[in-house]
């Protein structure tokens, strides 16, 4: 097996290559231009071929540094990313978070304030997003998913657990006639996220929906348009509670029929491992957990209401 190159040979070569330039390397490296090509000429020695074409006013790759320089800036890359994994805090003053949409707007941002108030000395970023952003720059501190706690390489902790309700707009609704037709009347409005669709067919079973239905179907991928279509007064759905908790304390939504289920997915604090342990994120997951105490209250108040009606539920 061929001897490696030194490091530092391997990182002139990609600051020169990536900027070419030698006097941009040298600047990007805190060392002097000559120090950058003697570097450099080392390299082509030592590899037997020439890596740049030394020009009147520029340089350029040859054909053996084109070839090189996606390995070397792939390597160092690679280098970079596992380094930030284990160094400290790069930013202390600034928590980066990720979050579903709907958990972002629904309840985080109204929320936030709070917290703002008493972590002062934190900018606080949002990234808004149905997917779960890596953490291989080491710039982002925390994400909050919804799913089942696998995330392979990454520290998972349960925020939330989660119950699923059927929910419209109360002027949907005649109270002083009977409920289930009228809900079977109603348009559905459809979550189509995995967890959603496996539970529907318990909801159609349950208010005996016909296959005359279908035709009346809105399916979104997002929850914040199905919120919107409820509150529009579109239809009906189901919901998770956490959404729409306080719509249906307000009396702004209802929950025409007395039935819940639990979700195959729930709220998970996401990180790496190590995340947890800086300062901002342990202060921003303590204050997090206390405020969703409120939806746990607030779902046991729902539950015994619901359960004056047990024969509908598991």
């Amino acid at each position: 097996m061929a001897q490696l190159p030194s490091l530092k040979s391997l990182q002139a070569f990609r600051h020169a290559a990536e900027s070419k330039s030698f006097k941009k390397a040298a600047e990007q490296l805190f060392v002097s231009q000559a120090a950058i090509s003697q570097q450099i000429k080392a390299l082509e020695q030592q590899l037997e071929v020439p890596l740049f074409q030394r020009l009147t006013r520029k340089i350029e790759l040859t054909t053996e540094g084109q070839q090189l320089l996606p390995y070397i800036s792939k390597a160092f890359t690679s280098l970079e990313q596992g380094i930030n994994q284990l160094s400290d805090d790069p930013d202390p003053h600034r928590l980066c978070l990720s979050t579903l949409p709907s958990f972002a707007s629904r309840w985080l941002v109204p929320k936030l304030g709070s917290f703002q108030s008493e972590a002062q000395d934190l900018s606080i970023n949002i990234s808004p997003t149905l997917q779960l952003d890596n953490f291989d720059d080491n710039s982002l501190d925390l994400a909050i998913r919804y799913g089942m706690g696998d995330y392979p390489g990454l520290s998972a902790r349960l925020l939330l657990k989660d119950h699923v309700i059927p929910v419209c707009h109360p002027s949907l609704i005649n109270n002083e006639g009977p409920i289930e037709q009228q809900l079977q009347q109603l348009p559905l409005l459809i979550d189509d996220a995995p967890d959603m669709k496996s539970l529907w067919p318990e909801f159609e079973a349950a208010i005996s929906f016909n296959q005359t239905q279908q035709a009346t179907r809105l399916e979104v991928s997002d929850s914040n348009i199905l919120v919107e279509a409820l509150i529009s007064g579109q239809g009906l759905a189901a919901v998770r509670y956490s959404l729409v908790y306080e719509l249906l304390e307000r009396g702004t939504l209802i929950c025409p029929y007395p039935m819940y289920r639990p979700t195959a997915f729930n709220y998970f604090l996401v990180a790496p491992a190590h995340h947890f342990k800086r300062p901002k994120v342990q202060r921003f997951e303590r204050w997090l957990k206390q405020e969703v105490q409120e939806i746990h209250r607030s779902w046991e108040r729902f539950k015994q209401q619901v359960l004056l009606h047990p024969e509908n539920q598991d």
